[in-house]
This record gives structure tokens, sequence and C-alpha cells, in this order.
């Protein structure tokens, strides 16, 4: 038992979340024999068996659930040391794990990566992009530094700083061009097109449309914005899109993008991270970086005139 090393539990931490040896081994940069091996070695060590073996994948056994939990807290205990070492420098270097959800990755994270790899050249940026409840609890787990969201988050645990405001606009088909923007009322009855569940975006959407649950038929669930704005072009229904997303979204979509008179929809996006963290006083740095990107996506993208059609 005292033989038990921290890449041991790193390799037993990746085959827990991925459920595959080969992905696993591919995460871990090694090769699958290796992984297996090490794995092997570590249930010989603890006596008992961490993993129920499949044809095709992997699962923790009742032991492993419980192993998980206590190699885990390890894992972050030690990634704090880590984190303690990079804070007592003057610069921020180093490995930083940013997680961002969908709805902002592919439109703000090329001008954030830009900019803090330009003010902190010895950054090695991870980016993870997944939806808030995974992102909070990867947080949670120690495996993010810090993450970009819609706020409120609300966890005691978390510090949260808002960064900037934004609105959402109305995107429907191009013969609707010139239409004005329909109020809550008349926006409830149309057939809209959201994101699946999970992603707070569809959570924000139905609150501004006073629409908690609906028919299937009156909704149609879409795994990214891209699918959303395609088929509003194809005449399904109408969509609502953040407005950082316009530009990229409409670019080969003939659709009409309309701004909502007030009360309008909108969200404040911020970054999360553990009020324990050694990288407080840092990541409050990076916080900084953040904020000036949402303001250079803002002027570089031509603003949204009351009614327009994106053409491709």
């Amino acid at each position: 038992m005292t033989n038990l090393t921290l890449k041991q539990l790193r390799y037993f931490e990746a085959l827990s979340q991925h459920g595959h040896f080969g992905r696993a081994a591919d995460a871990c940069a090694i090769s699958q024999p290796a992984l297996s091996m090490q794995i092997k070695e570590l249930e010989e060590q603890l006596g008992a068996a961490l993993f129920e073996r499949g044809a095709r994948q992997v699962r923790l056994t009742s032991f492993g659930e419980e192993f998980a939990l206590r190699a885990r807290g390890i894992q972050r205990s030690v990634d704090e040391l880590g984190d303690l070492a990079r804070a007592s420098r003057d610069r921020l270097m180093g490995r930083l794990r940013i997680g961002v959800i969908p709805t902002i990755a592919p439109y703000l994270l090329p001008t954030i990566i830009g900019n803090l790899t330009r003010v902190h050249a010895g950054l090695d940026i991870h980016i993870r992009e997944t939806v808030t409840p995974k992102l909070i609890q990867e947080l949670a787990e120690g495996r993010l530094d810090t993450a970009i969201v819609a706020l409120p988050v609300s966890e005691p645990s978390f510090a949260e700083v808002a960064l900037f405001d934004e609105d959402f606009v109305l995107v429907r088909p191009a013969e609707d061009e010139g239409k004005p923007a329909p109020n809550v009322e008349a926006l409830a009855k149309m057939r809209l097109l959201l994101l699946e569940e999970g992603h707070c975006f569809r959570d924000q959407a139905l609150s501004f449309c006073n629409r908690h649950s609906a028919l299937p038929r009156e909704l149609l669930d879409c795994s990214s914005l891209s699918t959303l704005v395609q088929m509003v072009s194809a005449g399904i229904g109408v969509t609502l899109i953040p407005e950082m997303a316009v530009a990229v979204e409409t670019r080969s979509a003939p659709v009409s993008v309309t701004r909502f008179k007030s009360p309008k929809p909108s969200r404040t996006i911020g970054m999360i991270w553990r009020k324990t963290s050694p990288l407080a006083k840092q990541l409050q740095q990076i916080s900084k970086v953040v904020r000036q990107s949402g303001e250079m996506l803002r002027k570089q993208q031509n603003p949204v005139s009351p009614s327009r059609k994106a053409r491709a």
C-alpha cells in the first residue's frame, strides 16, 4: 500500500473518466499496454479490483468509486501545491486549465487566447469546452483552474467575477426581414428552436419566453447554435442566439436577425474559480484580460441593426 504513486493515480483517474483503455492512454500520452500494466499493478497493491472490464468499456467497481473520491482529493492537493509555487512568482507561468461553455467558446476563445499569450507569454493554456454542470463539477474536483460561464452559478465554494453583459437576438427565416420584433407573448406562441438539455442558454431563452416546459411539437432541440441557425434558414422555426455568435453563425445562413425592444433578453458572462485556489490573485488578472477580450470582440463585430439579413 505504501508504494502507490501519483502517476498511478493519474492513470487511474484518466481511465475512470474515459471508461476505455485506448482513450485513457491517449489522454495520458502513453501506450495502452503501459497504462494497463500500471492499472493492474495498482489493483494488485490494493488487493482489490478497481474496474469491471467489458468488451468495449470499463467501469468502476463499488470499491473503485470510493477509491476515486479519495484519489481525486489527493491529486487536487498535489495540484494546489504546484499552484502555490506558481502563485509565489511575479509572473503567471505554467499550465492554466480553463473551462468554457459552448455558447461562448467558438466566438470568444480566439481573442482570449491571443491576448493571454501576449500578456502572459509563459502560460500553457489548456481548454475544456462543455456545459456548465460539468464545468462546475470539474472545477470543484480540481481538474480545472477556472471557468468562463454565464452567471450566476451560486456555488458557495466558488468566487464569481462578472465581466460583461450580452444581449440575445432573434433569428427568423429570411422572409421575415423587416418585421418588427415580437413581444414576449407573441414569441411564446412561435416554434422555438433551442439547445438541448444541459445548456444554460436553453434555460435563459425559456425564461425570457415565460416557457418553463413545452410540448415536443413546439420545441426542437439541437446540440449547437450552428444547427439552430441553419434550421431557421430552412424555415423550421425561430431561435435566440447570443450577440457574440451573430457574425459567425449567420455568415452562411440566409436569415433575418432582429434586436428586441426592452425588456431585452441578456446574460452576464463571468469567471468562476475555487475560493481556496492559490491562484486566486492571478485569476483576477486573467479575468481582466477576458473582460478586455469581450470588449474587443464587440468592437470588431459589425453592430446588429434593428433588423438585417445575413447573406451567404
